[in-house]
């Protein structure tokens, strides 16, 4: 059944909130986003794709709310930038949005993390693992899950899908644009900050953008309070996505460096971003994959693209090749 109509995205300038975004319009949704400065590029960029906006922001809750209007899915995809203010402005803005879905009788969609566990969980995670976050960023994303599932009780919808770390062509700011390669420059190395060995969850953005349209299409099947596993490309060794990196540059022999935890340690005291990227360590240093039993169940398949399909287009879009 399609039940396509009016979506918000909270965050549509980022990489998971633009590909959400975008997977809605070519659903046939009508989409709009919030925006700080509509004459900003970024603006100009949203339109130019489908999207309506509209000035705003996610910190203020009667723009949200207003913004909110006629919308059957609110996407909450919005961060503060840099890993900086979680601790004073994530749950305010994820409120606001709780608030403006009550309003609607709209369902809320959260782009969720592998945050929110701890090592008790590792290294399968379910939708029904515990979560014992061994951060205080992990803490906090367990905060909002919590948050939403105690607003199911008071008949706001929402749809959580767990994903592992991003990447795509148009994903600025993750760890692969940011340490893996640098956006803009020419590929003389990567550098890779898991343990050798150790496995990693990656979720191809446009895959993961598409799982949350299908999951739009049918959002009035879903329990109040869904909770969906994306597996995403799951690199057992540590290797693969390295050595994907290589096929689609041309360059098998490219040099693949550690990530040098112990300088960001030393400067970390010195600069906020650091001392966040710092915290995230435990997640690179541990096994995690993600089950996706029940999300196949219920779409049928994931959204997969060929991984070195995937990692070119990434590549591109970072005008790295």
């Amino acid at each position: 059944m399609n039940t396509t109509g009016q979506a918000l995205v909270l965050g549509a300038g980022g990489g998971v909130g633009g590909a959400i975004g975008r997977a809605l319009l070519a659903h046939g949704w009508r989409v709009r986003a919030v925006v700080r400065r509509p004459d900003s590029a970024a603006a100009v960029r949203l339109r130019a794709d489908g999207f309506e906006t509209v000035a705003g922001d996610a910190l203020n809750r009667q723009a949200v709310v207003q913004a909110a209007a006629g919308a059957r899915v609110i996407v909450h995809a919005v961060n503060p930038p840099g890993y900086r203010h979680w601790d004073t402005q994530v749950m305010p803005m994820l409120d606001n949005t709780i608030v403006a879905a009550h309003a609607q009788g709209g369902r809320i969609f959260l782009p969720g993390t592998i945050y929110n566990y701890g090592a008790d969980a590792l290294p399968l995670l379910y939708e029904t693992s515990p979560q014992n976050p061994q951060t205080r960023k992990g803490g906090i994303r367990a905060r909002m899950e919590a948050n939403l599932a105690a607003a199911a009780a008071d008949g706001v919808r929402s749809l959580i899908v767990r994903a592992g770390d991003f990447y795509g062509p148009r994903a600025g700011s993750s760890w692969f644009s940011q340490v893996l390669v640098k956006p803009c420059k020419p590929l003389r190395k990567i550098v890779y900050p898991g343990r050798p060995g150790i496995g990693h969850s990656w979720a191809y953005l446009p895959d993961l953008g598409e799982a949350f349209a299908r999951f739009a299409d049918r959002e009035q099947e879903l329990e109040p309070a869904a909770r969906y596993h994306f597996a995403g490309y799951y690199d057992g060794g540590g290797h693969g996505m390295t050595a994907s990196i290589k096929r689609a540059a041309g360059a098998l022999h490219l040099p693949v460096k550690r990530f040098p935890w112990r300088l960001l340690s030393l400067l970390a005291p010195f600069n906020a971003t650091l001392r966040e990227m710092r915290e995230i360590r435990f997640h690179w240093q541990t096994d995690a994959r993600l089950d996706n039993t029940a999300l196949t169940a219920f779409l049928g398949a994931e959204p997969q693209t060929p991984l070195d399909d995937s990692v070119r287009a990434t590549l591109q879009g970072l005008s790295v090749l």
